[in-house]
């Protein structure tokens, strides 16, 4: 008998023990939250990422925060998706009222016009995330032709509003909706603050794959 026969009869006849089940995890203090909670645990996770947040009640009062945002931060050409929240808001009329130009991804037939003005021109990007997790102050957004990925990723500051009917406790049930459907979409971000990085020297940098500045604005 060789050494390898010698080791497989030994593991033949070592006796059988049952595997033990994995020890099944508590579930998540998150997932008892009722909405005003996941709304306090939003606004927590995301202060704390030195975003700034607001909460107003409805259309008109988004508008109006939008006005008091673009003053404050002195801007004048911003970019917003038209999705079906941005779009019955007209913030190209808003605009004109307000001395701010309001672009849109259909503005642009050439793709390059686009994206030279998304980074170079474009002082904020205005979104509406699909889903806020509660858990960690993560905005989800889905990118299509309404929403291009570039308007939340490429200018320094991002204006996000947020339906608070699209709270939810947790990451996985983002996931579960999102790539659980029969049509995944192209393109899904995830974005918990501003974008930092410590890749240099170990020292934290805001604003170097992404937008230094987030401003989220809640909504009902």
């Amino acid at each position: 008998m060789n050494v390898r026969d010698e080791i497989l009869g030994k593991l033949k006849s070592a006796p059988k023990q049952d595997i033990s089940t994995k020890t099944r995890m508590p579930p998540l203090n998150e997932l008892s939250f009722d909405k005003e909670e996941m709304i306090e645990k939003f606004i927590q996770e995301q202060t704390e990422q030195t975003s700034a947040v607001h909460r107003v009640k409805d259309g008109s009062a988004v508008l109006k925060k939008l006005s008091e945002i673009i003053k404050e931060e002195g801007l004048h050409k911003v970019m917003v998706s038209t999705d079906d929240v941005v779009a019955p808001l007209d913030l190209v009329s808003w605009g004109k009222e307000n001395d701010v130009q309001v672009f849109t991804a259909q503005d642009f037939k050439d793709r390059k016009d686009f994206t030279d003005s998304v980074f170079d021109s474009v002082e904020a990007g205005i979104t509406v995330a699909d889903y806020a997790v509660a858990e960690t102050g993560t905005i989800g957004i889905i990118h299509d032709k309404n929403q291009p990925r570039l308007v939340s990723i490429a200018p320094i500051m991002q204006i996000t509003i947020v339906p608070v009917e699209r709270m939810v406790q947790v990451y996985e049930q983002v996931t579960d909706k999102v790539f659980g459907q029969k049509e995944v979409p192209s393109h899904f971000t995830f974005t918990t603050g501003p974008s930092m990085t410590a890749d240099i020297q170990a020292t934290a940098f805001k604003g170097m794959h992404g937008p230094r500045r987030m401003i989220i604005i809640l909504v009902g």
